[in-house]
């Protein structure tokens, strides 16, 4: 079975993926200096991740530009309006930590605020299992169109606060592909299970070392992945730098189906396609610390850009609304300098 796109529940057309991760660096270097007045940077300032495991190749999965963020002047006024919005709702919001990573798809500047602060994925795990299921569709396309019965004897979404909207039947048979669908649309944790149970072992092991995660403990209740970590995972997909261009196409379109509205996506146009991931976790005791995170690649038109955004807190409604807001600033402040690019281009 080949990866078929799914088809747009709103009309949206395709996703476009970039491919050539390999020459982003020199392009950033060349590119990057020129719009933010930076003459210096060449390829040594670049931080590679390279695939490992192989004799003779080192192949590129990610890149960006080593140093101080802040040093692209035109960053400057917008990482420090998103720390002043995230000052001011710490005390309304009842806010512990909120961390944000920010990066301009299309010519690589990025800024960070606490980004290398360690947060529980939780639900946003589902995306390399996703990618997993699609390494193994690359070497076998029939794995996606493989059936699945669901035996599950307990509903693993019961402890979430955001149910998915449809749920899988009992003792029904599903393939690969549509459990991959549901559970990145519907972030079910019940297809998240029979996916980790069906994909070859190796494979998932190999994909979450490949991707940076250590160990795929899927359950794991400690912090241990930072949103600049995280956020890479989008990266390598933007690019088709570890799937190859149509699996990579088949991820991100599954990821814009997303059904969770109340983040990243509550903050910019409905008009303006999304392909986002949300997660949350929650540990009851006597502090009552729960931690919302959204993360995904928003696609306005011609200057895609990367979002991601974690955070601890007393709610869930109040940590959505934290990243509803740095989602809409975000937008406002990329909306703004695209207009304003284009009065000064107008003849």
């Amino acid at each position: 079975m080949t990866p078929s796109s799914p088809r747009p529940k709103d009309g949206n057309t395709r996703l476009h993926v970039l491919a050539g991760v390999a020459c982003l660096c020199v392009l950033a270097g060349a590119g990057i200096g020129i719009l933010a007045g930076r003459q210096d940077i060449t390829p040594s300032d670049c931080l590679e991740t390279r695939l490992s495991g192989y004799r003779f190749i080192n192949p590129l999965l990610d890149c960006e530009i080593a140093g101080n963020p802040v040093a692209f002047r035109e960053l400057r006024f917008f990482q420090h309006k998103i720390e002043q919005l995230i000052r001011d709702r710490t005390g309304k919001y009842q806010l512990t930590l909120v961390s944000v990573y920010f990066r301009d798809l299309m010519n690589g500047p990025w800024f960070g605020i606490n980004e290398k602060t360690l947060f529980t994925p939780a639900s946003l795990l589902k995306v390399p299992i996703m990618i997993a299921c699609l390494k193994q569709a690359e070497k076998d396309p029939s794995f996606l169109g493989k059936l699945v019965p669901n035996t599950l004897r307990e509903d693993l979404n019961q402890k979430q606060f955001v149910k998915p909207d449809e749920v899988l039947r009992p003792n029904r048979r599903y393939t690969v592909e549509q459990l991959i669908r549901r559970m990145i649309e519907y972030s079910d944790n019940n297809a998240a299970h029979l996916l980790g149970k069906t994909v070859d072992p190796k494979m998932l092991v190999r994909t979450f070392q490949d991707l940076g995660v250590k160990r795929p403990l899927l359950n794991i209740q400690y912090d241990f992945m930072s949103v600049k970590m995280y956020a890479s995972f989008f990266r390598i997909l933007f690019n088709a730098s570890y799937l190859d261009r149509n699996y990579s196409q088949l991820a991100l379109e599954y990821l814009s189906y997303s059904t969770f509205k109340d983040g990243i996506a509550a903050g910019i146009p409905p008009y303006i396609l999304a392909a986002h991931k949300f997660g949350e976790f929650h540990v009851p005791g006597p502090e009552n610390i729960r931690q919302r995170h959204d993360c995904g690649i928003i696609y306005y038109p011609g200057r895609p850009y990367l979002l991601c955004v974690m955070s601890r807190g007393q709610d869930y409604d109040s940590l959505d609304n934290i990243i509803r807001e740095v989602s809409r600033t975000v937008y406002e402040e990329i909306d703004a300098d695209v207009k304003s690019r284009s009065r000064r281009s107008a003849p």
